[in-house]
């Protein structure tokens, strides 16, 4: 139940962050009308700032609590960052203008990356040594299913009762699941000798950097395809409206099968997760460039661009925790910064070049470019830390980069 609960939180991440690719025509039209009557591609361009925005939120917020938070037992961290979503989503959907939506999302945001951060470490000590890739993916599962069930109901609550119901519905779900996590999970106290420096010194070594580097830029492919997939899904493959849940559905199916590849991948060999996951994603969105135009190519490199996209998330974030052995939550929280700086980049990107008259898919095909520098940025990084010829690694895999500084989480109830 207590895995349940943390799983829920990822699934109303989940719905908060990705509703927006399935609304930003609803957004657009309502709180951009002057713009979206003079040119709609403009205006659903300019509203994807909702998506950069929230994205900003996450990269702001995940290190700024994660060492603010060092000392603060992991469950009563998560209370509190549930209910900072609660207010920060029920504010997004009475926002009045866009600019005070930008603001909404921004703050709903804050609370993403520690989530994840403190969830997944949660998550990982409730399964015990040596599931840490096992305990995100328990969390991004939720997020994960999100995308096939949840985010196709709310994108298709919101496309006829109005985006503001559709983020209103968000708002009641997290709610529920803080009363969730109050009743099913244990308390679990900070890491011992936790303290804000201790977090913070995670930026004092080159490899959390060039991690984050990597991340951040070879992710932005698949945030570039996610944030536009309405448009192109009406645009360029020629379906009705209706048809955008069930895109989004396929995706959502493709990233929970990813994932739990991804989970099973990176607790055995990381290294070799990290550079397949990446080229999986570089060419699922170039299939996405070159079949989206037919409906069934459309459904079916979406699903494959989800599959490939989650693939990686497992691994990647436990590449930044083995990264940072002293700062567990940081190492977590920075991933989710990563990530969301490709968000940001993906959308925002995606929208210039869209904006720049070169059509729905100039933004896949962006997608491809930022992900090959990823794949290459990662190769470089993980070439640089190969053991040297003699050093095994556990796993299976030779894999020491894993495995030697792979930090022992703290069982829920006990102490080191």
């Amino acid at each position: 139940m207590a895995l349940l609960a943390l799983a829920l939180g990822g699934f109303c991440l989940g719905l908060t962050e990705f509703v927006a690719m399935g609304l930003l025509p609803d957004v657009a039209h309502d709180l951009l009308p002057a713009d979206y009557a003079r040119s709609s591609p403009d205006a659903i361009a300019k509203a994807g700032w909702m998506i950069t925005s929230y994205a900003l939120g996450v990269v702001v917020g995940a290190p700024t609590i994660a060492a603010s938070t060092a000392r603060v037992p992991r469950r009563r961290l998560v209370l509190g960052l549930l209910a900072l979503f609660v207010i920060g989503t029920t504010a997004s959907a009475l926002a009045p203008s866009f600019g005070l939506l930008l603001v909404a999302r921004f703050v709903a945001a804050l609370a993403h990356g520690a989530y994840f951060g403190a969830a997944g470490l949660l998550a990982a000590a409730l399964l015990g040594p040596g599931n840490e890739g096992r305990g995100f993916a328990v969390v991004l599962g939720g997020l994960t299913t999100a995308n096939i069930f949840g985010v196709p109901l709310i994108t298709l609550l919101g496309q006829t009762a109005g985006w503001r119901a559709g983020y209103l519905a968000v708002a009641g779900l997290f709610a529920v699941t803080l009363l969730a996590v109050f009743a099913a999970v244990p308390e679990m106290p900070a890491a011992p000798g936790g303290s804000p420096r201790a977090e913070l010194a995670a930026f004092r070594l080159p490899k959390v950097w060039l991690i984050t580097a990597f991340v951040a830029i070879g992710s932005s492919g698949f945030f570039a395809v996610n944030s536009y997939i309405a448009p192109v899904t009406t645009h360029v493959a020629g379906l009705s409206t209706s048809a955008v849940p069930w895109v989004l559905a396929v995706m959502g199916v493709g990233m929970t099968v990813g994932n739990a590849l991804g989970g099973i991948a990176a607790d055995r060999n990381l290294r070799r997760s990290i550079l397949l996951g990446f080229s999986g994603v570089a060419a699922a969105v170039l299939l996405f460039t070159l079949a989206a135009h037919n409906p069934v190519g459309l459904f079916v490199s979406a699903f494959l661009v989800g599959t490939a996209a989650l693939f990686i998330a497992p691994p990647l974030q436990a590449q930044l925790i083995m990264a940072a052995p002293g700062a567990q939550l940081m190492g977590a929280a920075v991933n989710q910064s990563a990530m969301n700086v490709a968000n940001a980049a993906g959308a925002g990107i995606g929208g210039a070049v869209i904006g720049a008259g070169f059509g729905y898919l100039s933004a896949a095909w962006a997608g491809v470019a930022l992900t090959l520098v990823g794949l290459c940025l990662a190769f470089l990084s993980l070439r640089r830390d190969r053991p040297r010829a003699g050093v095994g690694g556990a796993g299976g895999g030779g894999d020491a980069v894993t495995r030697e500084s792979s930090p022992q989480l703290t069982p829920v109830g006990t102490s080191r």
